[in-house]
């Protein structure tokens, strides 16, 4: 049979890790709520973007080359977070390693030149 006693520095750990999650959410917001002045009025109260309220319907579509532009900023973003361990470890990993980072950066080549040809990274 199995001792459960084993299982309480689990236990506690979790209930530490939720007693802290709930002080550092719940604990701000009493003390503001406390300390602060607390009178929401239109002006608090209203959505505004980059400081200024929006010009369009919140709702509105976005042109797919903002996200385009995203998601080839999180390849390459992804790719430099790839090549730093590797070039650290290149003398202990040898040919072998070399000759994988260089097929993993001409399969990153090929899909920024067929991004480039349709247009992603071209603005209007």
């Amino acid at each position: 049979m199995v001792d459960l006693a084993q299982y309480l520095p689990i236990l506690l750990f979790l209930a530490v890790a939720l007693g802290l999650s709930c002080a550092f959410v719940f604990l701000p917001m009493a003390v503001s709520r406390l300390t602060g002045a607390h009178k929401p009025d239109a002006a608090k109260l209203s959505e505004y973007e980059c400081g200024f309220p929006a010009f369009e319907e919140p709702r509105s579509q976005f042109d797919v080359r903002f996200y385009l532009v995203a998601i080839l900023f999180i390849i390459f973003d992804l790719e430099a977070a790839f090549l730093f361990p590797w070039a650290v470890s290149l003398d202990q990993i040898g040919w072998a390693g070399w000759a994988t980072m260089m097929v993993f950066i001409f399969e990153l080549v090929l899909g920024l030149i067929y991004a480039w040809k349709k247009g992603a990274l071209d603005w209007e």
